[in-house]
């Protein structure tokens, strides 16, 4: 399975590197794994929701020139399902039986996702009704992944 995490912004902190590195390690055993990094746009200080949304989609256009015509799109999202562990983890075993073996997770910037890439997404997954900053949702999607692969292959993991 090829998985690909296509992320707007870049990880300056060394603590969520760190974290990224660990579990892009881990992962390394069960599937091949990239991740995918986009330039976020500068949004201005009160900026109007036509400024957001110009942002969204500058960075949407990024986004879209890299997700894959035979990948199949999961995007974070607020608005998306939510999945406990192991409903998470039958999705992506599902996925690669159904011989689906290009999985892209897409995580946007700030101000979220546009409209363009969320109409371009197969699936929509929240991992909570709460905002979280996306340097840290990527360490908590690749935890998750991780998570999915040890429940998948029956492997001990902590709870």
């Amino acid at each position: 399975m090829k998985i690909d995490i296509v992320s707007v912004g870049k990880i300056k902190e060394s603590y969520f590197r760190g974290a990224i590195e660990e579990y892009s390690k881990r992962l390394s055993k069960y599937c091949k794994l990239e991740i995918i990094e986009v330039s976020d746009e500068k949004t201005k200080e009160n900026a109007s929701e036509n400024e957001e949304n110009l942002v969204k989609e500058k960075e949407g256009e990024r986004i879209l020139k890299n997700l894959k015509e035979d990948a199949y799109v999961i995007a974070l999202s607020i608005t998306g399902k939510k999945l406990d562990s192991v409903a998470f983890s039958k999705k992506l075993d599902n996925l690669g039986i159904s011989g689906r073996s290009h999985i892209q997770f897409v995580i946007g910037g700030s101000l979220g996702l546009h409209s363009s890439v969320l109409k371009r997404a197969d699936y929509e997954l929240s991992f909570s009704d709460m905002t979280f900053p996306h340097q840290l949702m990527r360490v908590i999607l690749l935890e998750q992944i991780y998570r999915c692969y040890r429940i998948i292959n029956r492997e001990p993991y902590h709870k």
